[in-house]
């Protein structure tokens, strides 16, 4: 057996935010490969007149564009209620228990307005916990196909532990 044929390029998992019952991403955990690829598609290499040497520049806006796209794949549960205690927003005459739609503007937007929302979604990718074993995730391998996942009777959508903990 060789361990190259059991890597993945990255796994799927569904996650609760804390604090937000019934918000839950769908989180992607990116390999090094990935994440590698990501940030060297966002440096660009400039030269410095002053020390007369080749210098890279991080993109940070592509580098937070292409890591959303990425990392986040999908939500369910997002109230307009919960932005409030994320972002800066003025709800007007909006229901705050309507759900806000994922797409990935709206999720570009709160990895860009919220540092919290940021900060979670940095530390749940790379936790590899999150995407351990079969059920709690799906497996995308180096042909991009998904390995659609068993769910179990007690499977929410949510990754948990035996204890019941969230991540």
């Amino acid at each position: 057996m060789k361990l190259d044929e059991l890597l993945v390029d990255t796994k799927l998992a569904w996650i609760e935010f804390p604090g937000c019952e019934g918000f839950e991403v769908e989180v992607a955990n990116l390999s090094r490969k990935e994440l590698v690829s990501l940030r060297k598609r966002c440096i660009t290499t400039k030269f410095d007149r002053k020390t007369r040497m080749a210098e890279e520049i991080l993109n940070d806006d592509k580098f937070l564009h292409e890591f959303t796209k990425a990392t986040i794949k999908n939500w369910k549960g997002l109230k307009l209620k919960y932005l409030e205690d994320l972002i800066l927003v003025e709800l007007g005459d909006n229901d705050p228990e309507i759900e806000l739609e994922y797409n990935f503007d709206n999720a570009l937007s709160l990895v860009t307005n919220s540092s919290e929302f940021d900060n979670w979604i940095n530390e749940v990718v790379f936790d590899l916990a999150n995407f351990r074993g079969g059920p709690e995730g799906d497996a995308v391998g180096s042909d991009r196909k998904v390995a659609k996942k068993q769910r179990s009777k007690n499977d929410e959508g949510s990754v948990s532990g035996d204890d019941g903990s969230t991540g």
